[in-house]
């Protein structure tokens, strides 16, 4: 069968195809293969202006003409590629044959064999696969978590006085506002994000196994740390490893998987809250006519996008889990695990992605039932024994937890009337007695 959303094995490339599409321009093999060509191009151009004297008669004017290889890459050239791939079982040797069939055509045939010169595949892969996932995580990640983040802050402005039930352990505790409650997650969510921004993203550039020895024996008085420095810090904007083996250690990149995760465990805690909170009818869900919510149920309006969320987080973590703990791991000056595993990094990515819109999409269709609030707060009037009970411990009377613990620690129900006529039996002035009274559940919400 021919490839499609329908036939797709991944539901990423199939079912989810049009949330995920964007990351196929990071992702996919013909990404790769032109991250590839782009490092390998700029490489080049970054050697003609080293001072090699092989290459000093370039001064620049076929910069252009050389990134245009990379501007306008086109699936006919990543097909060359791959088919010339098939000949030398190498994917960026391939890459290697490709960029000085161009050359020739520009008429650079003087200088091919500068093209990767004195490199291992690891050079290209551990730049261009850095390079492409800090492109999806600045153009596509966080924007829409940035997006994810606003809508929160903009209801927990909109709630930021609707009193709500607090429930600690599942049971009835100091009420609270729902904004409060909103803006927990926002405050999470944005301290990770800055967590994960501030980490480098770090590529290995430094020969066969990490010394430049091909480098260091062909021009022995050149500064190539320097020049490697410079190439992958300033050129490529990443951040150089200075002490590598054949590859990149993949500490950083560990790091960043880790800080995805607790990101990602954020959105399942909020996922939960507010699936909770649509169960206990505080929240209504906006009916988009013609859907339907159960095939035998005709009045169900489930809160599907965040339990789609959920899932796809959690398949999300499994894989960052996976990547963090595998990639650090090589043996000795390396192994191919890496690659292949590398080839896997945009799929937890991916079903972040999916998480993050579905997410958005079902706080977008929340409708406050501001109704069950005051009525779940109305039928929890125990909850002010707390800030009784505080009050006396100001005013010195004795043993006041006690008092209120033998009050409401009943099955019994504790109304309004029932808290009114315990104070009135309390040893306090008139004026605490009316300060006591006028604390209720929908104001006893704190700073």
């Amino acid at each position: 069968m021919a490839l499609s959303p329908l036939t797709a094995v991944s539901p990423v490339d199939g079912r989810y195809h049009h949330v995920t599409h964007e990351l196929s321009a990071f992702f996919s093999e013909y990404a790769l293969i032109k991250y590839r060509v782009f490092v390998e191009v700029e490489y080049f151009i970054s050697l003609c202006g080293f001072g090699i004297p092989q290459l000093q008669h370039f001064d620049g004017t076929l910069n252009d003409k050389l990134r245009d290889i990379y501007r306008h890459f086109s699936l006919e050239n990543a097909q060359w590629i791959k088919d010339k791939e098939k000949e030398t079982n190498h994917d960026v040797k391939a890459v290697e044959y490709f960029l000085k069939d161009q050359f020739e055509t520009l008429g650079l045939v003087d200088s091919l064999e500068f093209i990767h010169f004195g490199l291992t595949s690891q050079d290209i892969n551990n730049t261009a696969i850095p390079y492409s996932w800090k492109e999806a995580l600045t153009n596509v990640y966080i924007p829409q978590l940035n997006t994810l983040i606003s809508t929160l802050q903009q209801l927990a402005t909109e709630w930021a006085a609707i009193p709500m039930l607090a429930r600690t352990h599942g049971q009835p505790a100091s009420p609270t506002r729902l904004g409060k409650e909103i803006h927990v997650f926002v405050e999470r969510l944005s301290n990770q994000l800055q967590l994960l921004e501030s980490i480098p993203y770090a590529a290995k550039f430094g020969g066969a196994t990490g010394n430049f020895n091909a480098h260091k024996v062909a021009y022995p008085q050149m500064d190539w740390v320097a020049f490697g420095n410079r190439f992958v810090n300033e050129t490529l904007g990443l951040h150089r490893s200075q002490t590598t083996t054949q590859i990149e250690h993949y500490d950083q990149f560990a790091a960043q998987c880790d800080a995805l995760k607790r990101i990602n465990n954020i959105l399942i805690d909020l996922c939960r809250d507010v699936w909770t909170y649509i169960s206990m009818d505080y929240f209504k869900q906006k009916i988009t006519k013609g859907q339907i919510g159960s095939s035998a149920m005709p009045h169900k309006v489930n809160p599907i996008d965040f339990e789609n969320a959920e899932g796809n987080l959690g398949i999300a973590n499994a894989l960052f889990e996976h990547l963090a703990a595998k990639l650090p791991i090589s043996r000795l000056q390396r192994d191919l695990t890496d690659s292949t595993v590398l080839r896997n990094i945009g799929m937890p990515l991916a079903h972040t992605l999916i998480a993050a819109k579905s997410t958005l999409k079902g706080l977008n269709k929340l409708i406050l039932n501001e109704a069950a609030l005051k009525a779940d707060l109305e039928q929890n009037w125990a909850v002010v024994a707390e800030a009784i009970q505080t009050i006396l411990r100001r005013e010195g009377y004795p043993k006041p937890y006690e008092a209120l613990k033998e009050l409401t620690r009943t099955n019994e129900a504790i109304t309004q009337a029932t808290i009114a006529a315990f104070v009135d039996t309390l040893n306090v002035s008139a004026t605490v007695k009316a300060e006591l009274k006028a604390i209720t559940p929908w104001n006893y919400t704190g700073v």
